[in-house]
């Protein structure tokens, strides 16, 4: 994927506190995004992009929670690209790969399985202060 994430025009940003219900609340909020945006629920990166949401956002609540009382998703997306981050303030950063290799992270296997499988992209992105972290999905449209 080569779309630079910052020429992507369209965006929105949605902070929920790091309890059970944000899982809900980000994933029905990415379908009213998809649908304000004109991406077709049937289009078949929509139910992989829900689910990697979901896996996402839930790791941030089991483990994030105690030093993050929020989360935060930021979605971007232009006429081929979608792409959205989850945002904590816990500073450890998971091994992506590692996922895919088979020797960490359950649903961040899935995550990376979905992304991968999809021709997307997955990229952690550090806070400047190294006290919070972003992973950040990219998939075609």
């Amino acid at each position: 994927m080569s779309a630079r994430l910052e020429t992507l025009p369209l965006r929105h940003v949605l902070t929920l506190p790091a309890m059970g219900s944000a899982v809900r609340v980000a994933r029905e909020t990415t379908e009213q995004v998809f649908t304000e945006w004109g991406i077709s629920r049937r289009h078949p990166t929509v139910d992989p992009a829900l689910l990697i949401l979901s896996e996402l956002v839930t790791n941030s609540v089991q483990h994030a929670a105690g030093l993050s009382p929020n989360v935060t998703v930021i979605y971007a997306a232009g006429s081929h690209t979608f792409a959205f981050a989850v945002h904590d303030r816990h500073p450890y950063q998971p091994a992506l790969h590692a996922a895919v290799t088979g020797t960490g992270g359950g649903g961040l296997g899935t995550v990376m399985e979905l992304t991968l499988g999809l021709g997307g992209t997955a990229v952690i992105r550090g806070d400047a202060d190294g006290k919070g972290k972003s992973i950040w999905i990219t998939l075609p449209l």
